[in-house]
């Protein structure tokens, strides 16, 4: 197994540590404010359910994306199925890490899929008709989160207010789907 939250540049590490020195717990007024970010940290904090991975990393530092971590967080999101990894957008991933710290929680979000090959996307959608044929889990672009201790409400609800891409409630299957596309809202 793969573990991708202990794998770091000593670079990365380094920084890491310099950043934890000046910000322990940092808090945000707003999403917005989150997203224009000067100044700040930005972590990210996942599980995956089907590979048994954990991700545990700050990934910006003082308006700078550190590349190793970006690496590791692009393999994280891998279409495991295929074991195909892409490059996430990293609005994508600004848009988790603001939506989990809106929550105030030190939960990961338990990730349910990130990145998808099309050959993964064409599987699924031939089961279900809630998978879109141009989803842009292809691009990625989109992820699909669950967050132990928040309801599906509390979690579209955060991610709505960081009004930077969609954001669609999956009542029924216990998950929100957000991305760094147009900024829109589905679901129930």
């Amino acid at each position: 197994m793969h573990d991708t939250g202990t794998r770091l540049s000593r670079r990365g590490l380094l920084q890491a540590f310099a950043a934890s020195a000046f910000v322990a717990a940092p808090t945000y007024t707003s999403a917005a404010g989150f997203l224009r970010g000067a100044g700040d940290v930005r972590r990210i904090k996942m599980y995956s359910g089907r590979t048994g991975e954990h991700i545990d990393m700050i990934y910006w530092i003082d308006g700078k994306y550190i590349p190793d971590a970006l690496k590791e967080v692009n393999y994280f999101m891998r279409d495991w199925r295929q074991d195909a990894a892409a490059n996430m957008d990293t609005r994508a991933v600004d848009i988790i890490a603001a939506t989990r710290n809106l929550l105030e929680t030190d939960n990961a979000f338990m990730l349910l899929s990130g990145y998808r090959t099309p050959q993964t996307n064409a599987m699924l959608r031939s089961r279900s008709s809630g998978v879109a044929r141009k989803s842009l889990h292809m691009e990625g672009k989109a992820a699909d989160l669950r967050l132990n201790g928040r309801t599906v409400g509390q979690i579209s609800r955060a991610a709505a207010s960081v009004a930077a891409g969609g954001v669609g409630r999956y009542s029924g299957s216990n998950f929100v789907h957000v991305d760094s596309g147009v900024v829109r809202t589905w679901g129930r």
